[in-house]
Order: C-alpha cells, then sequence, then structure tokens
C-alpha cells in the first residue's frame, strides 16, 4: 500500500494519494492535477477512482481535469445534485488491491459530506485511517453555517456522525483531513497535519462538549464567508471549463500593460511585498502580497474582468497565477515584464503611501495629532489598542464598510505584518481617500504602547 498527501500551500488544502497492487484513488483533488498522475506512475499504479468528500467551498476541485486524463470515475455524496460524477452512499465499498475504501455518509459540515474508511484488509476488517473532508479537523470540527437556515440541524448532524460513525472506528485510526491550519474550513485548526481518531478523542476540545453545548457553540460561532464561496460552489456542482495545461500569463511592455489599463478596464494585481508597493506601484493597483494570495484573492478579485499582475520576478507571477487558477480564476491574461522597474523606466505615472513604523504611532499619539488608526486583523486577533484613535474593521469587511470612514482625517492601517495593511491601504486608495498611510509594524506591538498619564478612548467600529 502506498498513501501520498499533496499540499496546497496558502489554501492550506490537503488531497491525498492512495493506492495498492496497480490501483489508486485520488481524494479531493486540486485543479492542477499533474501531480497525481505523477505519483500513481511512480507506484506502478493507474487511477481509477476520484472521490470528492464534499462540495468545496474554498478551492475548485480538480475531479473533471483529472478523469480527463486517466478515464476515472468520479465519486462524491448522494444527496446533492452534482452535474457530473455519481453518487455514493453508507456502506459502498471500493477496492484497490488489497486495501478497502468504505463510504461514510457525515453529513454536518455539507449535507452531502462523506468521509471514508480506509481497511488493509491483510491486517483485518478494522480501519487503519480515515479521509474525513471537513468533517473532523486536527484539533477542530468543521464549520456549519454554509447554510444559514440550517445551522442547528447541520450541528446536529456533525455530533452525530462523530460520536456514531467516526470515533467508533477505533482509536487506533489515522485522521486524513482535506484542510489544515490556516483554512477558512475551520476555526482553532492544530498546527499539526497528522493526528489520529485516539488523540481527537481525548484532547479536541470539541469532542468533550456533550450534545447541547456542542450544538449551542456551532450556532453561536462566527466564521468569514468570502465572496467567493458563491461561485466556489458553482463550480464545484456544476463543473468548471477544463484546462489543457496550466496557461501562463503573457508578459507585457509597460507600454501594453498601460494601453490594457487605459484602454480595456484592465484590473491590476500587484503581489509584491508591503514594502516595496508602498515603495511604488501603479495608481489603482490592488496589493495582496503573493504569501497571502490564496487567503485574500478571494474577497477583492473580480472574476468578470482582466487581470494584469505585477510582480518581482517572472516566477512570482507564475505563482500568482496558479493560486488564482486553483480558486477559479482563468483570468490572469498578463504581467508587467520587468516589473515596476521598466514601468518607472517607461516614464509611466507612479504612486505611494507612506509607510511609518509603531515609534512613530507613538510619538503622533503623544503629540495628539488628529489621525485614525484602522485596524484590520480579524475578530479573534483584535484588542482594542490603548492609544486613541482607532477604528476595527476587518480587512475582508472593508469594502462594504469603506464608506464608514471620513475622507477628512488621516487614516493609518494596522495589522500583525504590515501583508493585511497594505491590503487596506490599497483599497482605501483605490476608493479615492487622500491621506492614507501604512503601518509596517506589529498591532501587537503598538497595543503595549502606553503615554504617561494618558487614558485610553475606545472607538467604536
Amino acid at each position: 500500500m502506498f498513501l501520498e498527501t499533496v499540499r496546497s500551500e496558502g489554501l492550506n488544502h490537503f488531497s491525498y494519494v492512495v493506492g495498492d497492487n496497480g490501483k489508486a484513488a485520488v481524494i479531493d483533488p486540486r485543479r492542477d492535477c499533474k501531480v497525481y498522475v505523477e505519483i500513481a506512475k511512480r507506484h506502478g499504479a493507474q487511477i481509477t477512482y476520484i472521490f470528492e468528500t464534499h462540495r468545496h467551498e474554498d478551492f475548485v476541485v480538480g475531479s473533471l481535469e483529472l478523469a480527463r486524463r486517466t478515464k476515472a470515475r468520479i465519486l462524491h455524496g448522494k444527496t446533492l445534485a452534482f452535474k457530473y460524477g455519481e453518487g455514493v452512499k453508507d456502506g459502498d465499498t471500493f477496492n484497490l488491491g488489497d486495501i478497502t475504501l468504505k463510504v461514510l455518509e457525515t453529513p454536518g459540515h455539507t449535507p452531502e459530506s462523506i468521509s471514508l474508511a480506509l481497511i488493509d484488509n491483510a491486517a483485518g476488517d478494522k480501519a487503519v485511517g480515515v479521509f474525513t473532508g471537513d468533517a473532523l479537523l486536527v484539533g477542530d470540527v468543521g464549520r456549519t453555517d454554509f447554510y444559514p437556515d440550517r445551522k442547528e440541524e447541520l450541528a446536529e448532524k456533525l455530533y452525530e456522525i462523530l460520536h456514531r460513525k467516526l470515533l467508533p472506528l477505533g482509536d487506533q485510526a489515522i485522521i486524513y483531513p482535506a484542510h489544515g491550519e490556516g483554512s477558512v474550513c475551520g476555526g482553532s485548526l492544530a498546527a499539526r497535519e497528522f493526528s489520529t481518531v485516539g488523540y481527537e478523542r481525548q484532547f479536541n476540545p470539541m469532542l468533550a462538549k456533550n450534545r447541547k453545548d456542542f450544538i449551542q457553540h456551532k450556532i453561536w460561532e462566527e466564521h468569514h464567508t468570502a465572496p467567493y464561496f458563491r461561485q466556489m460552489e458553482k463550480f464545484n456542482q456544476d463543473g468548471i471549463p477544463l484546462v489543457a495545461k496550466l496557461l501562463e500569463p503573457e508578459p507585457a511592455s509597460a507600454d501594453d500593460f498601460s494601453a490594457a489599463v487605459e484602454n480595456d478596464g484592465l484590473f491590476v494585481l500587484d503581489v509584491r511585498s508591503p514594502g516595496a508597493f508602498a515603495g511604488s506601484h501603479i495608481q489603482g493597483a490592488l496589493s495582496i502580497p503573493l504569501d497571502r494570495l490564496a487567503l485574500m484573492a478571494g474577497w477583492f478579485l473580480p472574476y468578470d474582468r482582466k487581470i494584469g499582475l505585477v510582480a518581482d520576478r517572472d516566477s512570482d507571477a507564475a505563482e500568482a497565477r496558479l493560486y488564482m487558477m486553483r480558486m477559479g480564476y482563468d483570468n490572469a491574461a498578463l504581467y508587467l515584464a520587468g516589473g515596476m522597474n521598466s514601468w518607472a523606466e517607461a516614464g509611466k505615472s507612479i504612486e505611494s503611501i507612506p509607510a511609518v513604523d509603531v515609534e512613530t504611532l507613538r510619538r503622533r499619539v503623544a503629540n495628539k495629532e488628529d489621525f485614525l488608526v484602522l485596524d484590520v486583523r480579524n475578530r479573534t486577533e483584535y484588542v482594542q489598542t490603548p492609544s486613541d484613535p482607532s477604528v476595527h474593521i476587518w480587512i475582508g469587511d472593508l469594502p462594504q464598510r469603506i464608506k464608514d470612514l471620513s475622507r477628512n482625517r488621516r487614516i493609518i492601517t494596522l495589522c500583525n505584518s504590515g501583508r493585511r495593511a497594505i491590503i487596506a491601504a490599497s483599497l482605501l486608495k483605490q476608493a479615492k481617500f487622500g491621506d492614507v498611510e501604512v503601518c509596517l509594524g506589529s498591532a501587537k506591538t503598538y497595543k503595549t504602547l502606553q503615554i504617561p498619564g494618558k487614558t485610553s478612548k475606545r472607538v467604536a467600529a
């Protein structure tokens, strides 16, 4: 038997290739699926089954693309009307040499969710592992709020399947979840990628709750819901157009890039570092640093406009394109060849955003200067700073709440690293706010600054 994990960075998505004796299955493949074919070939196996544990909300599943390459059957839960593949039910089994994958219907995270118990027939009939999708995660369980009017029902279903189907598999069963720490599909996932049913039974706080407390916790649990989730639901239920290969964005000269912006409405996405964007950028560009692109793109990027990339290196533009393709953004048409250096050398207009550090903020507070600190961390991270003035708007909510901010005050954006702060600053500049600065330091440092003799005034969001 062989089993390999394929990790998709940024989205913190895990997919798997498992097989034996010349046959293999892939669980929850991503769209750029050549890697699965290569793994199976290395083990002398043919991919015969493709399983989807549920309709994913945060990435485009690559089942159709992989089936085109392999002729494998696509299998998923039968309670959702997918427009492709086949429905499976509780107890269905699929053999791969001397191993068996047994279907467990595990609704809760979504109504059609399934898990797959992995049985090594040579060792007995107890599961050696289980592919849990987003039902049981490492340190947490899946969110149940994708159907707001069914929160209580789905929370109860999740409690039931955890205690009646997954935990009874036995403490020895290794857990293979669809997501890890940082994913939007859970709240408090552990940093570890691996666990067992026994370990989770003992240490997962959600499994320690009784039915009533579990359901109440899930009902009141708060998660962010990205706008692009609706697009993922459509793609992953109806299918997405196939791509014969991963198309690379075309390099464009500064003149051609500028013409596309002016004449074709090209949406400019800058994936350079916060400091680089602050120092110089194209007017109207949105900043999303490359290492945050997979997590943040779906909140701000359009599906109906061509997107032009600005990056430091050609390889960065290619990586950005890959991240975007996994979320169904096939509209990254071109990138600025030579980056901002070529733009400047061509004499094009450049904008900048003043960058400040936390010491500068401390000094301005002490001098009672009139400015607003806009903290864009999420609700869990956010603790109101002891120095005023500050306001909290989570970065994902900023487009909808930008109208609540005064255009007559200087605004300094702040997060824990500068990455979300630069996104916020670029959004403000897109919205024609004039006096915008970005703090490239940490909110954790800023909040500890104490001004002797000063009483903090809380400013409501």
